[in-house]
């Protein structure tokens, strides 16, 4: 290919090169009307029209040998074709970028449905693409354009939960659930089947709860599907966790701690032993910390293993192993079979029972820094869980270095925030004496966040760092809440007050910061 210039063809007398497609937009008549097959098989992306010549359409192509296609969209089009030679990777991510682009698909095929024509056409048990639903049976289209439609929305789940007289998708974001669409009620036995079978799960089994995973594609990112079934009075619900493999792990600066709590859990996971809990409830962002801190202290000298169920993401240079209960592979086995591994740092997934919790502290007790998580409102209430498990004072004071409670909070979304009134702060109460208040900002709502006034999540925490006077409460069997107000003599900050200095940064709203702390300490 020629690198620079313009070169002959039958075509055209000239044809344009260009080793850059990311400042030129695609076709929007090009990318809804040819199938993605195409455009890949052919190497040729539509570009938008060029003022220069009108009633043309620009055409990126790979190879000026392979004039068919380009006569074949003439045709189509009904108007001339203007080839511009690229790189064919370029035309690639121009491709993948233009199709995953397209929105409002799933809703505009739904309301175009024609139950009768569905038929019982449900091929395809392999991993595909989700942008190419052009030549997929409806119902197979339908699935591929709701989970299309979820990965663009940023969605962490997909529900379809049955109703008397209808199906309804909904779509879990930025941890609150929104309504997406009503599917008829006569399409919901091919869709939950369909679902299955990515799933490869036992489509004829409707009675007892299924579990499944899948891969499919949204051009060149993979996403993992976790797929649940649950019998119901309407027939069988299905919730679909995705989870996008391409997506980068947080730093451990990003996770949204401000700079006194940063320094202080950096400087703790940096001790050679003890144990480190980080609490919270379901989908608070717990196994992100986790894995931000496993990276953050990884290196070459270190022999760091994990125990999880299950596995969400690779780390590199870490062994992890996922745990199996029906095979006989719970924490505490599985913990043992670490133990034998030489390991300098251990991550648990999760504390449930007694003997891990025996397993991990005695594993602290013995040279190793142990990192694990528990499901409590706060830092202090872990310190409880513990006890009531059995765990004796004396070890848990002995090996208990720090617990990090945390939240997620709704990010405010940038395009629609607007000022809040002054008095909203006071409903707070966090303690903090005269703040500035004019960075202060309410919801609102926009197409670019889906009205909801929130884009994207960051975290709150409060770290408990375990110091002498602790340890005192701890052998003492202290309830929670004198563990509490001790930590907050030495300094700590409640999940409440970090939410409050998310709130004066303009960062999010009073609102939300309630919501994620109503059952919290002040």
């Amino acid at each position: 290919m020629t690198p620079s210039g313009s070169i002959q063809s039958s075509f055209s007398a000239e044809v344009p090169v260009i080793s850059d497609l990311s400042a030129r937009a695609p076709s929007s008549e090009f990318v809804e009307r040819i199938p993605i097959n195409f455009a890949r098989q052919h190497a040729l992306l539509g570009l938008a029209e060029s003022p220069d010549a009108p009633g043309r359409m620009p055409v990126a192509i790979a190879d000026l040998a392979a004039l068919h296609p380009l006569q074949v969209l003439s045709r189509f089009f009904g108007r001339p074709v203007a080839p511009l030679l690229a790189p064919a990777a370029e035309i690639a991510a121009a491709i993948n970028a233009a199709y995953q682009q397209r929105t409002g698909q799933a809703q505009n095929f739904i309301e175009r449905l024609d139950p009768g024509t569905l038929g019982d056409e449900l091929k395809g048990l392999n991993s595909h693409d989700l942008l190419d639903v052009a030549t997929r049976a409806p119902v197979v289209k339908v699935v591929s354009l709701v989970l299309f439609e979820a990965v663009q929305a940023r969605a962490s789940d997909v529900h379809f939960q049955p109703y008397e007289d209808t199906l309804v998708v909904r779509f879990r974001i930025d941890g609150v659930l929104h309504n997406a669409y009503d599917l008829p009620k006569s399409l919901q036995e091919e869709i939950v089947s369909r679902v299955k079978v990515m799933g490869r799960m036992n489509i004829a089994e409707k009675r007892l709860p299924q579990d499944g995973r899948a891969t499919v594609q949204v051009g060149d990112r993979a996403i993992d599907l976790r797929i649940a079934t649950l019998p119901g009075s309407f027939g069988e619900r299905v919730v679909v966790r995705l989870l996008d493999t391409s997506t980068r792990l947080c730093d451990l600066r990003e996770l949204g701690m401000e700079p006194r709590e940063f320094e202080r859990f950096r400087q703790l996971i940096q001790i050679d032993h003890g144990l480190i809990l980080v609490t919270g409830p379901t989908g608070s962002g717990k196994t992100t910390t986790l894995y931000a801190a496993l990276q953050d202290i990884n290196s070459k000298e270190k022999n760091i293993l994990t125990l999880e169920d299950p596995i969400e993401y690779q780390l590199q240079g870490i062994s992890q192993t996922q745990v199996s209960e029906k095979k006989g592979m719970t924490f505490a086995s599985g913990l043992r079979s670490v133990l034998r591994q030489d390991p300098d740092i251990i991550m648990i997934g999760e504390i449930r029972d007694r003997e891990t919790a025996v397993m991990a502290i005695q594993s602290a007790l013995t040279g190793h820094l142990v990192f694990s998580t528990l499901h409590t409102n706060d830092a202090a209430s872990a310190v409880a869980r513990l006890l009531d498990l059995g765990i004796e004072p004396y070890l848990l004071a002995s090996s208990l270095i720090g617990v990090l409670a945390q939240r997620l909070l709704r990010r405010l979304c940038p395009e629609c925030a607007q000022p809040a009134p002054a008095n909203d702060f006071d409903r707070l109460r966090p303690g903090v004496v005269s703040p500035d208040l004019s960075n202060i900002k309410t919801a609102t709502g926009c197409p670019t966040c889906r009205q909801t006034g929130y884009r994207g999540r960051m975290g709150i925490f409060e770290l408990l760092l375990v110091d002498e006077t602790i340890r005192r409460h701890i052998q003492g069997r202290a309830t929670a809440a004198e563990i509490a107000t001790a930590a907050t003599a030495a300094g700590m900050n409640t999940l409440r007050q970090d939410g409050a200095a998310k709130v004066l940064k303009g960062q999010t709203t009073v609102d939300e910061v309630l919501r994620v702390t109503m059952r919290s300490n002040f």
